[in-house]
């Protein structure tokens, strides 16, 4: 199954795409999708619909995972991230993908077996459980590879149900 996993951003976009077959990952691809500041919203929707479009057709993942929002103290941010969120989503729908969400707690659980894991701790079990000779960079592609791992633990079990 290859899995695209999303941490949804404004003006970061962080994608991993793995496969997982018979309880092995393989690394397809990961980075970021960026925005620039200044850039009028619509724009920088448009920039981040058009590049994950052409990543989902480059790499035909079966399902994306995504993460949810928690809540975010500063609300201008939540709501950009939010509106982010939407376009990401729908481009899923618009490339016949299905969409698996996962909370925070839920992908630290599925990747560390400790829902009160630590950023770093997630990272560096990224690392070890993909082969990869270095934490990705920007955390977002770190976090992303991370929702993909927590599909493939949690999702791929329900995968006819997603979520």
């Amino acid at each position: 199954m290859i899995i695209l996993g999303i941490d949804p951003g404004y003006a970061i976009v962080g994608y991993g795409v793995i496969e997982y077959n018979a309880s092995k990952f393989r690394v397809i691809d990961y980075g970021a999708i960026t925005t620039q500041a200044g850039t009028p919203a619509a724009q920088r929707l448009d920039i981040i619909y058009g590049a994950l479009g052409k990543l989902i057709e480059k790499t035909k993942p079966e399902v994306m995972s995504v993460e949810k929002l928690y809540f975010n103290t500063n609300v201008t941010t939540a709501i950009r991230v939010a509106e982010a969120r939407g376009v990401i989503m729908l481009c899923a729908q618009r490339h016949g993908v299905s969409v698996a969400e996962y909370t925070p707690l839920q992908v630290k659980q599925a990747v560390v077996g400790y829902g009160k894991a630590e950023k770093h701790q997630v990272q560096q079990m990224v690392k070890m459980m993909l082969n990869l000779k270095e934490i990705p960079k920007p955390d977002d592609t770190a976090d992303a590879l991370a929702i993909a791992v927590c599909h493939a633990h949690s999702g791929f079990s329900r995968a006819l149900g997603l979520n």
